[in-house]
């Protein structure tokens, strides 16, 4: 039995201004494994990685492995694929998985309302929270019978590494999301949750979630870790870049992605923890783009995290 709750934003598109301090819900490093130290800068200090600097050209992805990614499921395949690397593909893969951060990041195993199966990522903000975008928990316009709507299942698998599992897996039936998307498919409302029947998130530890300006965000380098179907089987992928441009509701970067990345955190650094203001969802010619952490997406998080 699954009890999706869809929850109404209670008020207009908020960020605060340049000189108001964040609003923040703070991370935690979880009682895992022991985690990979503090950051030194603005990205993650993995081996031969170095953030690319000046803007690319756009490549298109590989078409992903079985299951298909979940945006597929809502918005179709169309030649070529809808997320997008902006080569050269400066993506590197996260081996030790079972370590801080990126035991955040959760592989996602979706099965929908017609038990076709799916694939996401998602990310703990919480003990029993795992945020994701809204077309992982709920399908609309795909046109095929008896699929769309709330899906009817998720198995969670934090820091999956191929056939690795060091947090195991957990199966929710509890989803969350807002009007915006369940009812209309808008994507500046694409975003949602995943309620656990276990704590299993003060294992693995998670980010914390704030609102930031535009001109901090502009100021800001963007980092997203998930899973990418053109890249080995459910293996985790890093990538950097700058905010390339906000707007009221949505962050555009030109962070490489693919398919199977739907639901990725956008994080930054702020006081030596992780803290996310986006949510990925979408691919672009120029660059990929999330939803926002404004005032009523915070706010909702922080429900779904009570």
């Amino acid at each position: 039995m699954h009890t999706p709750v869809s929850n109404v934003p209670e008020e207009e598109p908020r960020a605060p201004q340049a000189e108001e301090s964040p609003v923040v819900q703070e991370p935690s490093e979880g009682t895992g494994q022991a985690a990979a130290g503090p950051a030194t800068s603005d990205i993650e200090q993995v081996e031969g990685y170095q953030r690319p600097d000046g803007a690319s050209a756009m490549t298109w992805v590989t078409p992903p492995v079985e299951p298909p990614e979940i945006g597929e499921a809502s918005f179709g395949r169309p030649p070529p694929l809808t997320e997008i690397v902006h080569g050269p593909d400066d993506r590197v893969q996260i081996t030790n998985t079972s370590i801080y951060p990126w035991r955040v990041h959760c592989y996602l195993q979706i099965t929908a309302a017609d038990n076709s199966q799916w694939r996401g990522t998602g990310w703990f903000i919480g003990p029993h929270t795992v945020a994701t975008a809204g077309h992982v928990v709920h399908i609309k316009n795909s046109g095929v019978p008896g699929r769309d709507g709330w899906v009817k299942s998720i198995s969670v698998m934090p820091g999956r590494n191929g056939t690795s599992l060091p947090y195991g897996s957990v199966t929710s039936t509890s989803f969350r999301s807002v009007t915006g998307w369940t009812n209309s498919g808008d994507e500046n409302f694409d975003y949602g949750a995943i309620i656990l029947p276990t704590d299993l998130g003060s294992t693995t530890g998670w980010f914390g979630i704030g609102i930031w300006s535009d001109s901090d965000l502009l100021k800001t380098t963007g980092n997203i870790a998930g899973y990418p179907g053109d890249k080995p089987g459910a293996t985790l992928w890093y990538d950097a870049r700058g905010v390339a441009s906000v707007n009221a509701r949505k962050v555009f970067y030109d962070i490489d992605t693919a398919g199977g990345q739907s639901g990725s955190s956008v994080y930054h650094f702020y006081n030596g923890g992780r803290y996310g203001f986006g949510v990925h969802a979408y691919g672009g010619a120029t660059t990929n783009s999330g939803t926002r952490i404004i005032q009523p997406v915070y706010d909702n998080f922080v429900a779904w995290k009570a």
